[in-house]
């Protein structure tokens, strides 16, 4: 467990670090260090979070389950109003806080997956059912992922999909419930999708990338040009040539395009091994965590920050569509960063009680052994 909390501890910090670097090599022409210090003030509020998320008792967020997810119910709701939530590039999924703009959908992350580890404890023996398993859960997630889904932010609300039926699995959903409303969820996006025209011509940009570089594919294509002139080595640390207002969102969506092109091709081998890691130890905290709920709750967490690094790198190298979702630790946005520091702190947690429960279980083992041993 030590060696897994370790390495989960040296990766987030390489990656927060290079984020910062990065953050301010892509964004000094424009804005100067106006985004880093703003990062840095995230960050740290961030890094207090997950120092408090790591000392108290994770088991304390089983009271908290179902106020934390109506509490972001409410704030994803109040989003879509006009006079409340701040729009940008034709979606409203921020709050104006003062100076700062929040993000709703990002604490809606963590509410789900608390809930969900909460339920899948609780009813863990009807899980197997049809109606425990999958409608009663898939009612509750439901709300959720629509009210996200008309922001609108399709990337938000397939990574939450994604999670939620993990999690199902995880505790114990059969396959035969599983897979049919799968398939007609599938469906509806892909309905959904077709009568979309942004989102349409998004996916034929992707399929026909050259047809469309100077249309709905530029951005795809400018990052594809970015990750290819940095080579091996990249050109050098703030010599990139892309991050000139080629590359739109190259500070938050599509930094790892900026970082290809500046540190090369070993750089960003080494960003996804990193994250690869981040996941190995998460998951292992997770199976070893002492109960259900950690075990759910782990997992959870694990797969969110590694579906979302996935889906971030596979946009960038035009692997996938188009979809906004940020790079975890790297990316501008301290919603997002706020989030990914407080759920790791959470696997902090998981991993410290975890392990002395190992410790009791030990010395329980070793006092039984001793009196087993002395004469009677």
């Amino acid at each position: 467990m030590r060696i897994a909390v370790t390495m989960l501890v040296f990766c987030v910090a390489a990656l927060l670090a290079l984020g910062m670097v990065m953050l301010y090599s892509a964004s000094m022409v424009q804005v100067g260090a106006r985004y880093l210090l703003m990062q840095l003030v995230w960050g740290g509020i961030g890094l207090v979070a997950m120092l408090v998320a790591a000392r108290l008792d994770y088991r304390l967020l089983r009271k908290f389950a179902w106020p934390l997810f109506i509490l972001a119910l409410v704030l994803v709701a109040i989003v879509l109003h006009p006079r409340i939530g701040f729009s940008m590039n034709g979606a409203r999924r921020w709050l104006h806080v003062r100076s700062a703009h929040f993000q709703p959908s990002e604490l809606a992350k963590l509410a789900l997956i608390v809930m969900l580890a909460w339920y899948g404890e609780r009813y863990q023996r009807h899980m197997s059912d049809w109606k425990r398993g999958i409608l009663i859960p898939g009612l509750c997630v439901a709300p959720m992922l629509g009210l996200i889904f008309v922001e609108p932010d399709r990337g938000c609300t397939i990574l939450l999909a994604g999670v939620t039926g993990a999690m199902l699995l995880i505790a114990g959903v059969q396959w035969k419930f599983f897979v049919p409303p799968f398939v007609l969820a599938a469906a509806g996006l892909a309905i959904s999708l077709w009568q979309d025209p942004m989102r349409i011509k998004r996916i034929m940009a992707w399929l026909y990338l050259e047809e469309n570089k100077t249309g709905a594919g530029y951005q795809a294509y400018q990052a594809m040009l970015a990750l290819g002139s940095g080579g091996w080595f990249g050109l050098g640390l703030g010599n990139g040539r892309q991050k000139l207002g080629f590359v739109p969102e190259h500070h938050t969506d599509f930094i790892y395009s900026i970082m290809g092109e500046e540190l090369g091709l070993a750089a960003t081998l080494l960003v996804v091994v990193a994250f690869l890691i981040i996941v190995f130890c998460g998951l292992y905290i997770a199976v070893h965590a002492g109960d259900t709920f950690g075990l759910l709750l782990g997992a959870g967490i694990t797969l969110m920050i590694g579906m979302q690094a996935f889906i971030n790198i596979g946009v960038v190298t035009s692997a996938l569509p188009n979809k906004g979702l940020p790079l975890p630790f790297i990316s501008y946005g301290g919603s997002n960063l706020l989030l990914m520091l407080t759920s790791v702190g959470v696997l902090f947690s998981i991993a410290r009680h975890a392990a002395q429960r190992s410790v009791e279980t030990n010395d329980l083992a070793e006092m039984e052994k001793l009196a087993a041993a002395q004469p009677s």
